[in-house]
């Protein structure tokens, strides 16, 4: 895509952001980048997205080679919406903005971008003047997500959804809204800027533009001079190079600052409809109106070689309109190529310098949002290190130490590789490379965070802070203590290797038995788990505080020194070695510990056993059982706690029965 002929932009109202895809030729791919690369465009203007926040995809935002910037309502549901995606191959905005008056705020901002310093703001707001005139305020104005402005180094492009002239209700609303747009394009352009003003603005600008301009003018009684007056109608062609004013032009408003593109390269077209009425199948006989427009400012009107619709590619009411600038454009008598104007240092004369980097995010990128920042696809998971690091922490006993630098990853901004083949930015954490220094000598556990040593409770080790119950602990490696335990220790593995070898015993060599006594408790530095000692908490001793059984015995120490005696780290226990070798004792401790063993009748209500009973209906419960109290039902339908109860009752029901009369 390097090799373009001009830099194009696109607008297209798509009536819900994922329509297109159920028509040819978006159906096939499906993905917006191909989209995009059907389309040709360099920076699309999408409007009416019909989509909240929450509801936003992966493919929406995070398109290979693009960014977005969104403006959603704060309110509605379903409704209204623009967006404007930029190639990261060929433009890189400097600014961006959602809403017209200025307002609203950046992302994670308390202060409106008309309050931003003036290096960090577009500029150009309506003043208090300007919309004085209109009982709207500014935050009324900009509450439905109706426009995103983009500022690169030569253009200001601003994308908008006008508010639809349906009732009358609306028209305060829709007037408003225009008229701070109005206001807004003008501001700009006195401040030197260029512009562009695209998307859909719900105007038909005269009787050209529509199929049925005769059967309006009809229907309301009104001539062609009244029909061009009309209030929004009359601000836009006010505001365009040849636009129709009936009368002495508005105040503020005395100069025609922009220019129709599409009209301009076919001024006498007919026909050139770019929205279709669905309910009545108006498209195939092209019984439409040209509401959707490619503005720029009259100082760039010659910046374009080309601009026109493509009612041919279906995906909703509206058909794309787009406009092609020429290679090279003439600004202050000087030569400049077009992508300079659109790209912060990319470009100069047409060359490249550099390719995007993650410098080029603005904050207001929809990359940005919680939702998607940070996002790594499948392939960057099996290709690059995680960025992920642990956190400072600190072990400390007396003089020795030890200290893991945990920091929080940061983007270099700096560094232009830190791209994927895709062009995407993958972002590299800052590392701090200090090695860790290992203490002289191991901490003692029971000294770790301040809390005791280790203790047995209920049958399991856990740390005891002195009000019985096991405070979660960061476990840390150490290293340097307990060498000669460390060093007879078998090797260990992580995790299950089987479902058998969860059912078979644990034990340990004699060599670690000989080196630890009763009240020892070894710290393993591999597994970073605390270790006791087998007599007291080995499996058979875990097995004991499961569910008494009267019929089974547990072998003492002296019994399970017998049986490990011997065993050394050489001829350690090994799992594969005894598969045909199964404890019944120890497997029938696991089933309990599973939930497995032999079911538990529970008690009811009056801490009895239940009876168990079988379904009998027939149904998809049928043969199934269930429990039930065994005391029978009393005359009430409710269970009999006993013989005076049922008497009580029966009585009670006599006596309520005879003061009514019955």
């Amino acid at each position: 895509m390097e090799q373009r002929q001009g830099l194009r932009i696109t607008t297209w109202n798509v009536n819900g952001i994922r329509n297109p895809f159920g028509y040819q030729p978006w159906r096939q791919s499906r993905t917006f980048a191909a989209m995009f690369d059907i389309l040709e465009a360099d920076i699309v203007v999408m409007q009416e997205l019909k989509i909240q926040r929450k509801d936003l995809r992966d493919d929406m935002v995070l398109v290979p080679g693009w960014d977005v910037y969104l403006s959603l309502p704060k309110h509605l549901k379903g409704y209204s919406g623009v967006a404007i995606y930029t190639r990261n191959s060929t433009c890189a905005p400097i600014r961006a903005e959602e809403g017209i008056t200025g307002i609203l705020t950046p992302p994670n901002s308390t202060i409106s971008f008309r309050d931003l310093p003036e290096d960090q703001q577009i500029g150009g707001y309506p003043t208090a003047s300007q919309l004085s005139d209109f009982s709207l305020g500014a935050a009324d104005l900009d509450c439905e997500g109706r426009c995103v402005i983009v500022e690169f180094p030569g253009m200001v492009v601003i994308g908008v959804y006008c508010p639809a002239n349906r009732d009358e209700s609306r028209d305060d609303f829709r007037i408003g809204f225009l008229n701070a747009l109005d206001s807004r394009v003008r501001n700009l352009i006195a401040m030197g800027k260029n512009v562009i003003l695209t998307g859909d603005l719900n105007i038909i600008r005269e009787e050209m533009d529509t199929a049925n301009a005769e059967e309006q003018l009809k229907k309301h009684g009104m001539t062609g001079e009244e029909y061009v007056s009309t209030p929004a109608r009359r601000m836009l062609n006010q505001l365009l190079v040849g636009g129709k004013v009936i009368g002495e032009r508005d105040e503020d408003k005395e100069g025609a600052v922009m220019w129709d593109i599409c009209r301009g390269f076919h001024p006498t077209r007919k026909g050139m409809f770019t929205c279709w009425e669905q309910k009545i199948n108006a498209r195939p006989g092209n019984f439409g109106s040209r509401i959707d427009y490619v503005l720029c400012n009259w100082k760039c009107y010659d910046w374009f070689r080309d601009s026109n619709i493509q009612e041919g590619l279906m995906g909703s009411d509206h058909c794309p309109v787009y406009a092609i600038f020429k290679d090279k454009v003439e600004i202050d008598g000087e030569e400049v190529d077009i992508r300079d104007i659109f790209s912060d240092g990319m470009f100069k004369n047409g060359v490249r310098q550099r390719d995007w980097t993650i410098k080029d995010l603005l904050p207001t990128s929809a990359k940005l949002i919680p939702e998607f920042d940070r996002r790594r696809s499948i392939r960057d998971m099996f290709s690059k290190k995680p960025a992920l690091l642990p956190e400072k922490s600190s072990v400390t006993n007396g003089a020795s130490s030890l200290a893991v630098d945990r920091t929080t990853p940061t983007r270099e901004l700096s560094q232009p590789e830190n791209l994927d083949p895709n062009g995407e930015p993958c972002f590299k954490p800052s590392v701090n490379k200090s090695p860790i220094t290992p203490a002289t000598s191991r901490p003692s556990p029971g000294r770790i965070s301040g809390t005791k040593s280790p203790v047995k409770q209920n049958g399991k080790r856990g740390l005891d802070n002195g009000n019985g119950t096991d405070p979660p602990q960061k476990r840390t490696k150490a290293s340097g203590t307990s060498k000669s335990v460390a060093a007879n220790k078998p090797p260990l593995t992580k995790g299950q290797s089987s479902l058998m070898g969860f059912f078979k015993p644990k034990l340990q060599p004699a060599a670690v038995l000989k080196d630890q006594d009763d009240s020892s408790t070894s710290f393993n530095s591999e597994m970073d788990i605390y270790d006791a000692p087998v007599e007291k908490s080995g499996v058979l001793d875990d097995l004991a505080a499961l569910k008494p059984d009267e019929n089974r015995s547990i072998p003492d120490s002296a019994a399970l020194a017998d049986k490990t005696e011997g065993l050394s780290v050489e001829n350690a226990f090994n799992p594969a070695d005894q598969k045909d070798v199964v404890d019944p004792v120890a497997v029938k401790a696991r089933w309990d510990l599973l939930g497995l063993g032999k079911r538990t009748v529970p008690l009811c209500e009056h801490e009895e056993p239940c009876k168990s009973m079988d379904t009998k209906k027939p149904g998809v419960n049928q043969g199934r059982s269930f429990y039930m109290c065994q005391r029978p039902l009393g005359p009430t339908g409710k269970k009999e706690r006993n013989t005076q109860w049922r008497c009580a009752t029966f009585m009670w029901s006599t006596d309520w029965k005879g003061e009514n009369g019955q």
